[in-house]
């Protein structure tokens, strides 16, 4: 798709810098740079202020990260050279254990040593406000921070391993074994059929949601054959000529979707209850209505996701 990275994650240029991970005096010299910045997540969420919830940049001399236990990650450089760092505060309890609801978790939690309106929030609700800029930043640091707290032990030999190379690597200091960052590649497919699309929904889903199928690509897999293979298993429609359109980072934990375009070459839908709950074919006129909000019996997939990209480009016939 020509238009493809204006998705949501979908990337904002940001010079990443990999050559100065390794560079201990060229990071602490800009670490003590009076433009150097940091994103702060706590449990997964993202400090925000204002209104409009626009992730907080905080120097790194506040008050706050002083909950930090780990150096921060570097993430780049921005324009000017001005360099951005992300930090998590580990050692706050957060006034109380929040709800693990996903999502669907409003709660907003202070802390003591921020003032105004910061506040942590869920990034998932921050999906259709973020900037480009943003959004890559605060997708790169949640998904090194939930790496490094699912991989604190060496693969090889089980010792903890220890961050290295500004947060994007892990090193065993007992067998010396290296750990890199793990991304989960997904495909998700916009299947199509004539004026139709196929769409199914997952148990416990709000009430009448409805997104594209998707699934993950299994080792010695194509994307065209892990597309035709998932949608095969979740629906039995069979999937003919297959395509690439865009993809988006999804750092919920770990994943990157791999927007598809598969041509269906039968509709008759078969249902497998241990994959979905169901599915159906949806018309690009009821597809319109229900991104309108005109049909109550139909939700689409939540703005900001590459799924309601993927349908809402398809209605506007620019998949090309």
């Amino acid at each position: 798709m020509k238009h493809s990275e204006q998705v949501t994650f979908g990337g904002s240029g940001l010079d990443r810098a990999a050559h100065l991970r390794g560079d201990i005096p060229a990071l602490a010299s800009l670490m003590q740079r009076e433009d150097a910045r940091t994103l702060v997540f706590w449990r997964g969420k993202i400090l925000v202020v204002g209104e409009g919830a626009t992730p907080m940049r905080l120097p790194l001399d506040h008050a706050a990260l002083k909950d930090a236990e780990q150096p921060p990650i570097f993430l780049g450089l921005e324009e000017g050279g001005a360099p951005v760092f992300s930090h998590e505060l580990t050692a706050w309890d957060g006034a109380g254990e929040a709800p693990d609801q996903g999502f669907h978790d409003l709660s907003e939690q202070r802390h003591p040593a921020c003032w105004g309106d910061e506040r942590f929030v869920e990034l998932r609700s921050l999906l259709t406000s973020l900037t480009p800029r943003d959004a890559e930043l605060a997708a790169t640091a949640r998904a090194l921070f939930e790496w490094h707290r699912s991989h604190r032990f060496c693969s090889r030999c089980g010792h903890g391993s220890e961050p290295f190379l500004a947060g994007w690597q892990r090193v065993c200091p007992d067998c010396g074994a290296p750990h890199f960052p793990r991304t989960d590649p997904v495909v998700i497919m916009l299947v199509t059929h004539g004026n139709s699309c196929l769409m199914g929904r997952s148990p416990g889903w709000p009430e009448g949601m409805y997104s594209c199928l998707a699934g993950f690509v299994e080792p010695g897999e194509t994307l065209e054959a892990a597309v035709r293979r998932e949608v095969l298993e979740e629906t039995d429609v069979r999937v003919g000529a297959v395509r690439y359109l865009a993809s988006q980072p999804w750092p919920f934990p770990a994943s990157l979707m791999i927007g598809c375009h598969g041509e269906a070459t039968n509709t008759e839908i078969t249902v497998d209850p241990a994959e979905i709950e169901d599915a159906r074919w949806v018309s690009r006129e009821e597809l319109a209505d229900a991104q309108a909000g005109d049909d109550p019996t139909l939700r689409p997939a939540r703005p900001g996701s590459i799924a309601h990209f993927l349908l809402r480009n398809w209605l506007a016939d620019r998949l090309d």
